[in-house]
């Protein structure tokens, strides 16, 4: 059965995450997974917390972490993905607790990745539909993830999209048409904080 969520079980796991990263970078340490939390949430699943400024109205990227597969249960995913997003994304300095009035907290959950297959690499971008896939590219021991909003957040259309994806695993950004690459698609459940510490909405890219 194809997972689903609530929008109360969104709502909850955004301010887990948002919970918890306080509560780190308060005392450094984190919370345990809750009791009697739903059977849904105790399911394993792909997850990304993803940390972004507001400032005069637009958005900027401040963290962004999580498991691309089922590894772990869903609750336990995003405890420790909004950990990792606040204090170890290479890309940024730690999250201070001054901030997180000023940071708008979103949670991920993945379908499980498939492989996109196609009979020649050319035909890829007619594979893909941007607005409810993400991208997973592999070569070698490269490898690069964009979830399903971000094409949207950036207008790209889905060659663009798949030349990212490529970047994004530090390869050049045709890489996706050379035989041995490979391309895994997912979708996600999205719960987002529409202010920071306020209203709370779901999306659903599945049905994008």
């Amino acid at each position: 059965m194809p997972f689903q969520l609530t929008v109360e079980e969104g709502r909850f796991l955004v301010r887990i995450a948002r919970r918890d990263v306080e509560e780190y970078l308060k005392n450094r340490q984190t919370i345990p997974v809750p009791k009697d939390v739903s059977p849904e949430l105790m399911k394993q699943c792909g997850v990304f917390v993803t940390l972004n400024t507001l400032h005069q109205g637009k958005k900027g990227l401040r963290g962004c972490i999580g498991f691309p597969y089922p590894t772990k249960p869903l609750i336990q995913a995003v405890i420790e993905s909004a950990i990792n997003s606040a204090t170890k994304d290479p890309r940024f300095h730690p999250v201070s607790l001054g901030e997180l009035d000023r940071i708008l907290f979103e949670v991920s959950v993945l379908t499980p990745p498939q492989p996109v297959r196609v009979e020649k690499p050319a035909e890829y971008p007619s594979r893909i539909k941007v607005g409810q896939d993400g991208l997973i590219i592999e070569r070698s021991h490269y490898k690069g993830l964009l979830l399903p909003q971000v094409p949207i957040e950036w207008s790209w259309e889905e060659e663009e999209f798949l030349c990212q994806c490529c970047m994004k695993a530090g390869l050049s950004p045709d890489s996706w048409l050379l035989k041995d690459t490979k391309i895994y698609r997912f979708s996600c459940v999205i719960a987002q904080e529409i202010t920071p510490n306020g209203e709370i909405n779901l999306v659903d890219m599945r049905k994008c």
